[in-house]
């Protein structure tokens, strides 16, 4: 069965893009995920060449027949989303963007007139890289990341991991500690967050550390920018070594690494620096594997 290995961060920015890519260039039996769909930018630097594609159908949004439609009102005084108005014409009808698919309106509705339709929110891919097979997605403009596309993404990396006995899953997850990232780290072997060295950062690995626990999945930090702030870097690790969580390794700042993206080029294959540390933050990993 093949090992999860997901990279996530307290928020955005934290440099987990950049490390997954770069650990995607050493580890060399793997798929590739990009589970963060609301920002989905790995490919960018791995390049992916995509080789099957097709529509993500999303939450179910309220829809109201305005043929049945009795104009009771009940609907719009009950949704609590204030996802339901009237337009110029005096027709009730549904704003997408704020229904959060609850039915409740449908349950309401005396006559019958409003029904839940299947709405496509965004799109997933297979795609072929230069550092392997990449299992990605990408969401429409406004539409909102969920813990089912997360599922889905991750179900298939499985099933091509088991198809072509792939042992290991890289996933680059999304940051924070809500429902896409619960979804990313559900059935992970071993979580990789990465922290920067500020008050925010170790606020933030605090949380992360919290949701692994709850999942009881195994959890490393790397220190990302390290050299930036070294009081806060200690406080890290002394909390890392009080939690019992192992501190991978440690990564410089680097303007290399700001010219290597900008540049569309891995950092790995650019930075010395940055090679260096990703090496030993892999070795590290593989121990604790």
């Amino acid at each position: 069965m093949s090992k999860e290995l997901v990279i996530i961060s307290g928020k955005g920015g934290a440099g987990k893009t950049t490390l997954t890519a770069s650990l995607a260039c050493v580890l060399k039996d793997k798929v590739i995920v990009d589970a963060d769909a609301d920002a989905a930018n790995m490919y960018l630097l791995l390049k992916p060449q995509v080789k099957h594609k097709e529509l993500f159908k999303g939450n179910p949004k309220a829809y109201i027949d305005v043929d049945k439609c009795i104009k009771c009102d009940e609907c719009r005084r009950l949704c609590r989303f204030d996802a339901i108005h009237i337009n110029e014409n005096g027709e009730y009808y549904v704003d997408e963007l704020k229904c959060d698919s609850c039915e409740l309106c449908k349950i309401a509705c005396p006559v019958g007139a409003i029904e839940m339709k299947d709405v496509y929110s965004g799109e997933w891919y297979e795609s072929e890289t230069p550092y392997g097979i990449m299992v990605h997605a990408k969401l429409y403009p406004g539409a909102e990341n969920s813990g089912n596309l997360v599922t889905m993404v991750k179900h298939r990396a499985k099933l091509i991991a088991e198809e072509k006995g792939i042992e290991y899953i890289l996933v680059d997850g999304s940051p924070g500690i809500g429902c896409p990232v619960i979804s990313t780290i559900s059935g992970a072997y071993f979580v990789i967050a990465v922290a920067e060295p500020t008050p925010a950062g170790i606020h933030d690995l605090k949380r992360v550390k919290e949701l692994c626990d709850s999942f009881k999945v195994k959890s490393g930090v790397v220190i990302n920018k390290y050299d930036l702030n070294m009081q806060k870097t200690k406080e890290i690790g002394d909390f890392a070594e009080k939690e019992g969580m192992p501190v991978l390794g440690r990564i410089p700042f680097d303007t290399c690494v700001n010219r290597a993206i900008t540049d569309l080029e891995m950092p790995y294959n650019r930075c010395e620096k940055v090679k260096k540390s990703v090496d030993y933050i892999f070795r590290n990993i593989m121990e604790s594997l």
